[in-house]
């Protein structure tokens, strides 16, 4: 691509489920100048993802326009991370196998996180990708949690110590302990509850010999101190606190908890 040609655009669009979620980058200031949610219904099994995804491409023109680069991430609990000394691509989906129902007509993929000697094994959601080469032509892909563990395991460096931090979503958590870029646990929980938020919080402190007295607890994704799953936590887990997304604000215009919710998206 020729300078005359070039955009100076990127567009990255975040898929699960339950809705999409993309904002446009204006890479010459480095700024994101545009950004949206759509929630799909879920209640109607009979609508394919497609039609949902045509649904937010005729609202939303901007998803039909031409960018330099097309990011597209994956966000499902339907990942892991493996140590690259551990790690040989002939066999993700074995990887996979120990959190999640793995069946042989599974796609695999994984993301490197070079940085740190980590593959992130997930699976894509193939028909989500089919329909976005047919928009775009190409594009690259990424999981979710790739790049939520990088970007921590960066902010953590010279901090010695041990912290907990919980990414919320609709549906399920991770939870990523780190200490001065060292990743000490990284897994996915499903929830229902406040409740069942609680009891995986306490269990991964019993298991890790975290005190809840004084762990620090830095919670980042779709959470405000509002919500029952913070005041739960709160009675039980005292150094708790929304992490700061300062560093992240300045780049665009949108409101601190959106930037704490849309951390992932806004970083990548």
């Amino acid at each position: 691509m020729s300078i005359t040609e070039k955009k100076y655009k990127k567009l990255s669009i975040q898929v699960s489920l339950t809705g999409l979620s993309f904002c446009c980058f204006d890479t010459l200031n480095n700024t994101i100048s545009s950004f949206n949610e759509v929630g799909f219904d879920t209640i109607d099994k009979g609508i394919k993802i497609e039609e949902l995804f045509s649904d937010a491409f005729e609202k939303h023109p901007e998803l039909s326009e031409s960018y330099d680069d097309v990011m597209i991430i994956h966000n499902n609990n339907l990942s892991t991370l493996v140590p690259t000394a551990l790690f040989d691509e002939n066999f993700l989906g074995s990887y996979l196998q120990y959190n999640t129902k793995v069946f042989d007509t599974d796609f695999f993929a994984f993301d490197e996180i070079s940085n740190y000697q980590i593959n992130s094994v997930y699976i894509p959601y193939v028909n989500m990708n089919n329909y976005f080469i047919d928009k775009y032509g190409s594009f690259d892909y990424k999981h979710a949690n790739s790049i939520l563990v990088t970007k921590l395991m960066d902010e953590s460096k010279n901090n010695d110590t041990k912290t907990m931090w919980v990414h919320f979503a609709q549906g399920h958590f991770e939870i990523i302990v780190i200490q001065n870029q060292k990743l000490l646990l990284f897994n996915s929980f499903e929830y229902q509850s406040p409740e069942d938020f609680l009891y995986y919080l306490l269990f991964t402190s019993e298991q890790l010999q975290m005190n809840p007295e004084n762990l620090p607890l830095e919670l980042i994704g779709d959470i405000t101190t509002d919500c029952p799953f913070y005041k739960i936590a709160y009675k039980y887990i005292r150094n708790i606190n929304l992490k700061e997304v300062e560093d992240l604000r300045w780049n665009n215009y949108f409101s601190e908890a959106e930037n704490r919710k849309h951390f992932i998206l806004f970083n990548s």
